[in-house]
């Protein structure tokens, strides 16, 4: 565009004293409605992003990037499973683990629960990566010896729930017990809290329970028998591929899970509810593109004479139209700035402040995570961008369409 079209432009979207600045209040009203669907689609959209990463991070924290099983026959031969699996290319760690559900009754009444138990290589390094310890050492739950109460580690919510601390006893019942002559009967122990962790994360905080391999072994009665492996991979994204590969190498009864087949439905979940979002909040600046097309239809219909003495003078039928396009352009880029500076600037205080919170217990987080992605917004920007100018194309086309002698003859 030349710099006649944009001085033209400019000066239409300021307006003109005899119009009491009509045209430009409208501009701005316009430049208003963008902006807000702009921030608005930028804060939904970060808090979605924010809460995915924050949910996977939480996951993996304490979940394995892939579960190796043994289907149909006990896994007692882990030792030298593990040293296969080590030298997949990708994998980073592997550990093993058991994994039942349990009741607990403490002091404070009763609750369900899962009793994970745990490597003691795991515990002696200080403990899952994804938990912070708020009381007590991971080192105890590997103490040796025939203790009467076993020590264990619990999440904060059920030490509250429970009126639990360090040092306070509880007992555990298991439904996986020891076999007898009889059948299998349930397990009954009283352990020992010797540490509480805090996960970030209600259904962790208030259910999971973890207990050293060898304790968990003779409490249950397995022996030397684990419920599998646990995969640490240096990649999280290629886990799928890594999982491929442990499952070409070990072959059957074996099979292995990565996190993102075990969490899929919640991830599908999210995934589709960003989505969702914008859509419908993209639908707030497609309103606010109505108001500058509604803007642009005025400006022609009080521009009549000026667009006509424009064509007599020699104005091309493409210059009119690149005229009332940049105007539109124009408001739509103001818009869309304003609503980028004011979306980032709210996500920032949300990230700083958490000032928002909500039930944990429905959510598993306590606030507002927030994470702007440079591609998420790039295709908000573009989004709006392309919103705006399609709504100037056809008020655009209308003046480019004006009869200048037909014009200047009505007015």
């Amino acid at each position: 565009m030349g710099l006649f079209e944009t001085f033209v432009a400019l000066r239409y979207l300021r307006g003109i004293k005899g119009q009491k600045g009509f045209i430009s209040l409208s501009s701005f009203i316009s430049m208003a409605g963008v902006a807000l669907g702009v921030m608005a689609l930028i804060v939904v959209i970060g808090v979605m992003t924010g809460y995915t990463q924050e949910m996977t991070k939480k996951i993996l924290g304490i979940s394995a990037h892939i579960l190796l099983l043994k289907g149909g026959a006990q896994f007692t031969d882990h030792e030298q499973v593990t040293h296969k699996v080590k030298t997949v290319p990708g994998v980073r760690g592997v550990h093993p683990f058991i994994y039942t559900q349990v009741m607990i009754s403490g002091a404070g009444g009763l609750a369900g629960g899962v009793l994970r138990g745990i490597d003691p290589a795991v515990l002696a390094a200080g403990g899952p990566q994804g938990l912070a310890l708020q009381q007590g050492r991971w080192q105890d739950l590997t103490a040796k010896g025939p203790e009467e109460s076993p020590a264990i580690a619990i999440g904060n919510e059920m030490a509250q729930k429970l009126n639990l601390q360090v040092g306070s006893y509880l007992n555990i019942i298991s439904p996986l017990g020891r076999v007898t002559a009889t059948g299998r009967q349930p397990s009954m122990k009283t352990f020992r809290v010797s540490a509480i962790f805090h996960a970030g994360m209600y259904e962790f905080d208030s259910g999971l329970i973890f207990l050293s391999i060898p304790r968990m072994q003779e409490f249950l009665g397995l022996g030397n028998q684990v419920t599998g492996l646990e995969v640490q991979v240096a990649d999280i994204y290629a886990a799928d591929r890594v999982a491929k590969a442990i499952d070409a190498k070990l072959g059957p009864p074996f099979f292995s899970r990565d996190w993102q087949k075990m969490h899929r439905p919640l991830f599908l979940a999210l995934q589709m509810q960003k989505v969702v979002m914008f859509i419908i909040l993209t639908l707030i600046i497609l309103v606010a593109a109505l108001g500058i097309a509604s803007t642009l239809f005025m400006m022609v219909m009080r521009k009549t004479r000026d667009i006509a003495i424009l064509r007599s003078m020699g104005a091309k039928t493409g210059s009119v139209i690149q005229i009332f396009l940049l105007s539109g352009s124009c408001i739509g880029a103001v818009g869309v700035s304003l609503g980028t500076l004011g979306g980032l600037t709210l996500c920032e205080v949300l990230k700083r402040y958490q000032f928002i919170k909500i039930p944990k217990d429905i959510y598993y987080l306590n606030t507002l995570p927030v994470q702007i992605q440079v591609l998420d917004l790039l295709y908000i920007i573009v989004a709006a961008m392309a919103i705006t100018i399609a709504a100037s194309l056809y008020p655009s086309w209308q003046a480019a369409r004006l009869d200048p002698v037909e014009a200047i003859r009505h007015e």
